[in-house]
């Protein structure tokens, strides 16, 4: 859904559509449906000093909501996986004990249920969410796209940290050790300007962490060029929270160098 703004500073209505056939052109020549997709024209500020609902320069602000109702398909939630949750911030409220706080990635939680702690140290810490809340509201679930606050019984502060994740008891366990397939950003797209080699380690983002790790290039393949596909072998200096499947991104000196997915566990 497009919508083209600041249209109350130009008159001429055939620049208006020649803007729109442009925008048009531009989303089909990155492979979106530019023929298909709902363009709206209107004015933020016009709409923002609107005193009425039923103002002609709201029009185009309701115009855009029922757009996206309409064109924006509803995500398909994964109810019926083990719940995750990657840990985004820790707090301790007085009186009550700490509260992760996170977006659920899948799976449902409800009040009482067990759940374990799980990543940046060797052994999952298993305690019971005693309360779910959601925007100062408390819920009796949690479930996948809800950011939530889980209150956590009889977990210090201390023990929790940014980057673990809430799991189902048992549906997922710590690695230091994966093979990956990752493509390398080229110069171009931001990545580094000379190739990489064996024992390379740069930082690996995974959901809401990020970890060193140690490069092990395969048999035969003595550098890696930006702009690369390649597969290789990682070990983590801490254990994460990863299963195959999972994407992460390379990043080193400040700026991402790489995408990769985890193909297989090797620990």
């Amino acid at each position: 859904v497009v919508f083209l703004n600041k249209v109350d500073m130009v008159d001429d209505e055939e620049l208006l559509e020649l803007v729109e056939l442009e925008v048009r052109e531009l989303l089909n020549e990155y492979g979106f449906p530019g023929d298909e997709v709902p363009v709206i024209r209107g004015s933020a500020l016009k709409a923002l000093d609107c005193t009425s609902s039923d103002c002609p320069d709201c029009q185009p602000i309701y115009e855009l909501v029922n757009a996206l109702d309409e064109y924006v398909p509803e995500p398909v939630r994964e109810i019926d996986k083990p719940f995750l949750m990657p840990i985004e911030d820790v707090f301790s409220i007085s009186g009550r004990g700490t509260v992760v706080t996170g977006r659920v990635e899948r799976g449902k939680l409800t009040v009482g249920e067990e759940v374990e702690i799980v990543g940046l140290r060797e052994e999952p810490i298993k305690t019971v969410a005693t309360g779910i809340e959601m925007f100062r509201k408390v819920l009796d679930e949690a479930l996948p796209g809800d950011n939530v606050g889980i209150l956590l019984r009889g977990v210090g502060k201390d023990e929790v940290e940014r980057g673990m994740v809430v799991a189902k008891p048992g549906s997922i366990n710590p690695h230091k050790k994966f093979k990956a397939e990752v493509y390398i950003l080229s110069k171009e797209e931001g990545g580094r300007h000379t190739p990489f080699f064996n024992g390379y380690q740069p930082q690996f983002y995974f959901r809401t962490t990020d970890v060193t790790g140690k490069v092990k290039l395969p048999e035969g393949v003595e550098m890696v060029m930006p702009g690369d596909n390649v597969t290789f072998e990682v070990e983590l200096l801490k254990p994460v929270a990863i299963e195959e499947g999972l994407r992460f991104a390379i990043r080193e000196g400040g700026r991402t160098v790489g995408a990769g997915v985890v193909t297989e566990i090797l620990d």
